[in-house]
């Protein structure tokens, strides 16, 4: 008897601490710092950040100079007309969340972009001026700092105007992306704006105007985006493009704090992104439906670890589909979704033998009472302090709409409604009435700025761009560091594939996986595609390594980079 009971206390232990060995292939390793690290979607952006951080400043003074640098450095997604969320944790371990997400106009109404047979028009909710959201980024970033910042405000904006006024190189990726998008460009503005020139890896860009904007809000603060000259200026530019805006939609927006996600996975704590962003839930669904299979023995990449985290995806992405938009408006069963026995029942249908199909799928069935482009940073600061951030103008440079007077690009998260529920987006998500169009409602997201402890202890801060990619992005990095013992810049590196319910097909980053192995995955009954890379994210983390050292996770499949001290 006695033998029994230490076996079972063994077992027991055994259990309790599953906590993975390294892999035994070589590891890259990204930058490592000792005492603080800003990784982003820039060089520059991350130096500015880094440079706060030196100074003195936390990792919220860092925070609002390393978006307001993304601003101007990385156009594509970095802004102050859009939105964004932010994950953080105290050196007190006190954890919190601001919801700083775009919101729709006081004149949106469910139908505006139908037509009168009840269609979705193309384009409509995509391009132009009324596919723009209320922006929140300038709100965001001064909601931080007003209460935890510790610089003076006048420090931290002054970096990018300098930055803005000595120009950014072109990267070879950023020449490839205005490329690209210029014809969307001439289509959508009707004067010519600075991004139709021909720029060429290593030119030079100046932002005046954009410089100009921020020189207005280092000087009046975030009223002068709210309801200064620079409010008024964008109210006019957007109606005189066909849009719908009002000084009242400026002067109403207000940030929220919000409750994060937490939940456990083996020794991890994981703090995410609560609603309207479905990030942390979806993440927490799916980590709590495959922790009990162990894809530590059955591999990276392997056939049965794709399929068991595909099927989670699947069942989760149905469930966001219906039960997610924003808590303001919407009765979301939180606790109910998230529950262990729920998730367990939702995989009852799982089998290794073949696919559930989606269309076998919808949510789940539980008692309801009533009562997706960005960019992401982590920083972590000498304090040990931690924030997570994503931000997001949604597609590609957003909607396509520059304002040249104000030198940035504007939103297009009209897009992340359900413009008619059943029909996909533009990241082929189905949505349903819970995330339907409505005045000052916030759209559902993707985002998934997440936090991550290990036994009490800060061990990762990450997250990514990439649309409906990103939630699925994230959590393929927190597995290979904690399941498959990978260093942060290999964990981020590595290769990616996807699934989102619908459309009911496994999408394999392109050239990553040989084709041998995807005929493997189809002989099973899965539908595959190829993912071109820029679609599947751009990964930034940071992991705290053992000895209290930072390393910094720059993904190589894009300009990001990790700077620190």
């Amino acid at each position: 008897m006695k033998k029994h009971l230490i076996f079972f206390f063994l077992l027991a232990t055994l259990i309790a601490c599953k906590d993975h060995t390294p892999s035994t292939h070589t590891k890259t390793h990204g930058l490592i710092t000792q005492q603080a690290m800003v990784v982003s979607a820039r060089e520059e952006a991350s130096q500015i950040g880094s440079d706060i951080l030196k100074k003195g400043g936390n990792a919220f003074d860092a925070l609002a100079a390393t978006e307001l640098a993304l601003a101007v450095a990385f156009p594509y997604a970095g802004n102050i007309g859009g939105g964004g969320f932010m994950v953080y944790r105290l050196n007190s371990g006190e954890i919190g969340a601001l919801d700083y997400r775009e919101k729709a106009p006081l004149a949106a109404s469910k139908n505006m972009y139908l037509d009168e047979n009840g269609n979705v028009v193309p384009n409509k909710s995509t391009l132009g001026a009324l596919a723009v959201g209320v922006p929140g980024s300038i709100a965001g970033i001064f909601e931080t700092h007003q209460r935890f910042g510790t610089l003076p405000l006048e420090d931290i904006v002054q970096p990018a105007i300098d930055l803005a006024k000595r120009g950014v190189v072109v990267t070879e990726k950023q020449e490839q992306r205005i490329k690209k998008y210029q014809p969307l460009f001439r289509e959508v503005n009707k004067d010519s704006i600075i991004f139709d020139e021909i720029w060429k890896t290593g030119d030079t860009i100046y932002y005046s105007a954009l410089a100009s904007t921020l020189e207005r809000i280092k000087i009046n603060g975030p009223s002068e985006f709210y309801e200064g000259e620079t409010a008024k200026k964008l109210v006019d530019f957007i109606n005189e493009n066909g849009g719908s805006f009002t000084m009242e939609d400026l002067k109403k927006y207000k940030p929220v704090w919000r409750k994060p996600i937490v939940f456990k996975y083996d020794s991890l704590k994981i703090i995410s992104m609560s609603p309207p962003s479905s990030g942390g839930v979806c993440l927490a669904q799916i980590m709590k439906m495959i922790e009990p299979y162990d894809i530590h023995e059955y591999g990276h990449n392997s056939k049965k670890t794709i399929q068991v985290i595909v099927e989670a995806e699947r069942r989760a992405f149905a469930d966001r589909s219906y039960y997610l938009g924003d808590p303001d408006f919407v009765d979301i069963p939180l606790d109910k979704i998230t529950d262990s026995l729920y998730l367990q029942n939702r995989m009852d249908t799982f089998t290794f033998t073949k696919p559930t199909p989606s269309t076998d799928i919808s949510h789940g069935s539980i008692e309801f009472s009533e009562s997706n482009e960005t960019t992401h940073f982590s920083i972590i600061d000498s304090f040990g302090n931690a924030v997570s951030v994503t931000t997001t103008i949604n597609g590609a440079y957003g909607s396509k709409l520059y304002c040249s007077e104000l030198g940035f690009f504007l939103n297009n998260e009209m897009d992340d409604f359900s413009s008619k529920p059943g029909e996909p987006n533009m990241f082929g998500l189905v949505g349903a009435e819970a995330n339907n169009i409505a005045p000052e409602k916030r759209m559902l997201s993707s985002m998934t700025p997440t936090i991550v402890e290990k036994n009490g202890m800060l061990y990762m801060v990450l997250g990514t761009r990439g649309g409906s990619t990103i939630i699925t992005s994230v959590l393929q990095t927190i597995l290979n560091v904690h399941e498959f013992g990978m260093s942060m810049q290999d964990a981020v590196d590595a290769p990616r594939f996807h699934h989102q319910w619908l459309p009911d097909v496994v999408q394999f980053e392109e050239k990553k996986f040989s084709n041998t192995f995807k005929r493997e995955i189809e002989d099973l009954g899965y539908q595959v595609t190829d993912y071109d890379n820029p679609s599947l994210g751009n990964m930034v983390g940071i992991l705290v390594l053992k000895n209290g050292h930072l390393e910094g996770g720059a993904d190589k499949r894009g300009d990001d980079t990790a700077v620190g001290f």
